[in-house]
């Protein structure tokens, strides 16, 4: 068992395009919810919503597959990700 590969990691993911006011945050903690990851999605004030979620590394590529689908609310125009090593620090995924 490769224990790098099991190692929990931090996706933060930008998401652009008309993603607020349309239920994007609640969608997004939905799926991320089925998936067992835990974090958050809060909107910015320039317009994108940002997601941050931990969990195994298939799961949050899951996660990231999902925002890039084109079945999310409202219209995505790009995702612009960023790992990291998990911080363990978040009780759930929650909508901020």
């Amino acid at each position: 068992m490769d224990t790098v590969v099991d190692q929990p990691v931090r996706l933060t993911a930008w998401v652009h395009g008309r993603v607020q006011g349309v239920g994007f945050r609640w969608w997004t903690r939905s799926r991320a919810s089925e998936l067992g990851l835990r974090g958050y999605a809060r909107n910015l004030t320039d317009g994108r919503v940002e997601v941050v979620a931990e969990g195994a590394r298939q799961l949050c590529d899951g996660l990231l597959e999902l925002l890039r689908s084109g079945r999310t609310p409202g219209s995505v125009d790009t995702v612009v990700e960023r790992w990291s090593a998990a911080k363990g620090n978040l009780p759930g995924f929650e909508e901020r």
